[in-house]
């Protein structure tokens, strides 16, 4: 019976020398995902070595989430694209509380900081129509005055040299 026990304080002292490293690389999918359920996130936003890897064919899952660890707490700053018409402020509070629980309950690190950065805004397709035919027509207006001062221009230049 006491070798039995001298065995299982054995187990217990070689378990607790046991470590447990989380690579950034696997914080950054976690963040990444669950920013993206977010409601009103459009797409997260990469930098240089994101876009380089989608043109290699590689997928970033943790695409426009960058982390930094130090022992067991975490800083992670997150760039994303929002939806036009969206309460951004909000938008933000709701990807940094569900980054920060997301990556706690499954990991087990303390979460110092989420910085999230807004790089820009999806504008649905009927507001980019919308605003490109009303550029058109402003273009197209000043350009029909521009030819009907130039045909008047060589008209009158016309009529002096027939004198």
């Amino acid at each position: 019976m006491t070798d039995n026990l001298m065995e299982n304080i054995a187990v217990e002292e070689i378990v607790s020398d046991d470590k447990l490293k989380i690579a950034d690389e696997v914080i950054e999918i976690i963040a990444s995902i669950e920013a993206s359920k977010v409601p009103c996130v459009a797409a997260m936003s990469g930098g240089f070595t994101d876009g380089l890897a989608g043109i290699l064919g590689k997928k970033n899952l943790g695409k426009g989430v960058r982390v930094e660890t130090e022992g067991n707490n975490v800083r992670i700053h997150i760039s994303l694209i929002v939806e036009y018409g969206c309460k951004i402020h909000m938008v933000a509070k709701e990807v940094q509380n569900a980054v920060r629980n997301a990556i706690q309950d499954m990991t087990g690190m303390n979460v110092i900081e989420v910085n999230v950065n807004i790089v820009g805004i999806n504008i649905p397709k009927e507001i980019r129509d919308n605003k490109e035919v009303k550029e058109a027509k402003e273009i197209k207006e000043p350009k029909e005055k521009e030819v009907e001062e130039e045909e008047a221009w060589i008209v009158g230049r016309i009529s002096v040299d027939e004198q």
